[in-house]
Order: C-alpha cells, then structure tokens, then sequence
C-alpha cells in the first residue's frame, strides 16, 4: 500500500506546484520545451519517413536511422528554441517591469541564432520555411498599415507565376543552388519522366528494376 499512496502523494505535490502563480512563468518555460520537442517529432517524422524512403538509398537500417536522426533533430532545435524564446522573454519582462514588443524580437534573435543558426539541412528548411510565411505576412501588415496599397486584384497569380518560372529556371540552369530535397523532387518530376525502357519503368517503376537495386 505504501507505493500507492506514495505515489498519490507526489501526484498531489506535483500538481499542487503546478497550480502556484509565483512559479507560472518558469513552469512555462518548461512545457515550451515539452510542446516543441513534441511538435518537431510530428512536424519531421511523416516527412522524413516519406522522402527517405522516396529519394534516399540504402539499407532499410540506413534509412530508419536517418529518420530518427532527422525527427531527433527537428525535436531538440524546436525545444530548445522555444525554451530560449519563452525564458528570454520572461526574463526581459521581469528587468523591465513590462512586456514590450522589442522583448519577443530580441529573444527569437537569439534563439535563432543560438538553434538554427547552425546551417544544416533540418534548420534549412525550417528556416527557409519561415521565410515565406515572412514574405507574405510583412506583405499583409504593410497593406493595414498603409505603406503599400490596396491591390486592386487578387496578387496572387502574379505571385505564383513568378515562384514557379523562377525555381524552375533555377532548377534547370543552377540546380546546386537549391537545397537537395527541392532537387530531388524535381529530378523524380521532370527528368526522370523523360527516360523509360519499356512498360514496367514507364508506369509501374520510375527506373528499370535492376537500375534502382543498384
């Protein structure tokens, strides 16, 4: 019986903690960390099992190896991130007596540059992932505050005619660079489709059998 109400007892402390307003900041520091090394395992997981097992060779022993080493990966740097951000900022606001906008800039430059500045394929993506979601919510806050105006068309056919002409000419001209995942889909995509043997490597199998067991 002692183990039972040993552990009722330390359910009880734990959550009694958990409910102090004078430990809420620093405690939510700490599930920052929990939520985005869980939220990088879900984000890196299905898309490294897919374009491992699409464009990566190997033995399956390779293979799920790379994909634990991406998922891992992705989990630490977005944990990590996020504890920096959310300890700086609290930090900063209890120096200055209040929050400020400049706190959350500051503390996500930080963290950036101590997390994802390290240039690797996983803070790549992630990074350049960002950066169009920047590209269009800058666009947005410059139109409410008045910097730019009101399209009077939907600007979005523009947008994705210039996208696609660019990163192709860049695909078929200087495909070093562009980061190798972006490469390799395009190769399955557009050369790949212009070479087959007959109909097994036409509809079935992208290359001959053989060639791909190589």
């Amino acid at each position: 019986m002692a183990g039972p109400d040993l552990i009722k007892t330390l359910m009880y402390t734990v959550n009694h903690l958990l409910q102090q307003d004078k430990y809420r900041a620093a405690l939510a520091v700490v599930k920052g960390f929990r939520n985005g090394a869980v939220y990088g395992a879900k984000i890196r997981a299905p898309h490294a099992l897919v374009m491992t097992f699409l464009f990566r060779s190997g033995s399956l022993k390779d293979k799920l190896k790379a994909i634990l080493k991406a998922t891992y990966t992705h989990s630490r740097n977005l944990a990590c991130f996020v504890f920096t951000y959310k300890g700086l900022q609290t930090l900063q606001e209890k120096i200055q007596g209040k929050t400020l906008q400049s706190h959350s800039f500051l503390a996500a430059c930080v963290g950036g540059w101590l997390v994802f500045g390290d240039n690797n394929n996983i803070n790549s993506q992630i990074n350049m992932y960002l950066l169009s979601r920047i590209l269009f919510a800058l666009s947005r806050l410059a139109v409410e505050k008045g910097l730019i105006p009101q399209p009077k068309r939907d600007p979005f056919p523009l947008f994705a005619t210039l996208v696609w002409g660019i990163v192709l000419w860049l695909f078929e001209y200087y495909p070093h660079t562009l980061q190798p995942s972006l490469q390799s889909s395009m190769n399955y995509l557009y050369h790949d489709s212009n070479v087959w043997h007959d109909i097994s490597d036409f509809l079935v199998y992208n290359k001959p059998r053989t060639a791909a067991q190589k």
